[in-house]
């Protein structure tokens, strides 16, 4: 038994906020954010909007193109960092939203790899026989975790959901997944409140995204080198085996620097940063649906999908689409 994509979908809030945009809140140029990221712009979710609203259009587009319609799902998994409740979880918002009733459905969190690691538990559920179809999403209304006065963190950072359609088959589609995490570099990429550590005190101060930008790119940069190996390794497979690379969308160096590590030319590496920021859960998802949809990847070719995010948090996935 194997687990295959079979269909993919995307959504992005209407707002887009250019790097002018920021130039007017915070002291920031478009220069220097995009020679150090590559951002130009991102989209920001409406102050009504929820990420169960994102999670559910990315959902209907992926089930869509799969050919699939709600009640053949069986196992929901929201990878997200900012859900719409403490709970219940957005998984069974999202579950009710389409119409589902009794199928597994629960949230995953991995910050930034968390699309990953819910596409490696996913494919877990699906070799063992028990679930034939999942939907897997990564959704973030990460602008809401933003200081828009620290021009460190708030240019990095959009909003967005990314999904996929896991259909049980016979044919090889998931090779193998790779998750990882370090909780020693907790305080290099952080949010410093939480529900049991009073939040309600000092939401108003410093409930935001904090970040030791140099300090994660060099971990960033070794962890994806070494994951990229480990990915390899495991399936016997050169670096010339893999025709595309969708990596996290956070920085573009980093993205240039794990191609350089599987010796890809950047017209087979996925890359929107420019477009979306980084949308945390959501990003390696949007990049996936970006590139099938454009026809860039076609079916039978073989993807690295990789990720690395607070906690430290990392991962890869290899499939045939």
């Amino acid at each position: 038994m194997y687990s295959r994509i079979t269909g993919t979908g995307s959504y992005l809030p209407e707002k887009i906020l250019t790097n002018k945009d920021l130039e007017a809140i915070v002291d920031t140029s478009d220069e220097w954010i995009r020679e150090r990221t590559g951002i130009r712009e991102r989209h920001v979710a409406a102050p009504t909007e929820t990420t169960c609203d994102l999670a559910e259009q990315a959902a209907r587009c992926a089930l869509d193109a799969a050919g699939k319609h709600p009640d053949d799902v069986d196992l929901i998994i929201i990878a997200t960092t900012t859900p719409d409740k403490v709970f219940p979880s957005t998984a069974c918002l999202l579950q009710a939203r389409l119409g589902i009733r009794g199928c597994t459905a629960f949230d995953l969190q991995a910050v930034c790899t968390g699309f990953v690691y819910a596409v490696g538990v996913a494919d877990k559920f699906i070799k063992s026989g028990t679930h034939k179809c999942a939907l897997v999403i990564g959704a973030e209304t990460i602008s809401r975790l933003l200081d828009w006065t620290d021009r460190t963190t708030c240019v990095l950072f959009g909003d967005g959901a990314g999904a996929v359609v896991l259909e049980a088959g016979d044919e090889p589609g998931i090779l193998s997944t790779h998750l990882h995490a370090d909780g020693q570099y907790e305080k290099l990429l952080h949010v410093p409140a939480g529900i049991s550590t009073g939040f309600a005190e000092i939401q108003a101060e410093s409930a935001f995204i904090q970040m030791k930008g140099n300090e994660v790119f060099r971990v960033a940069v070794n962890t994806l080198g070494r994951i990229v190996d480990e990915t390899l390794a495991a399936n016997d497979m050169q670096k010339e085996d893999i025709d595309w690379l969708v990596p996290h969308q956070a920085n573009v160096r980093i993205i240039q620097a794990t191609a350089k590590k599987l010796k890809m030319d950047m017209d087979h590496v996925v890359v929107t940063v420019a477009e979306h920021g980084n949308t945390s859960a959501a990003s390696v998802p949007l990049a996936l649906d970006t590139a099938v949809r454009r026809g860039d990847i076609k079916p039978g070719e073989t993807v690295m999908m990789e990720a690395f995010g607070g906690g430290f948090t990392w991962g890869s996935v290899l499939a045939v689409m």
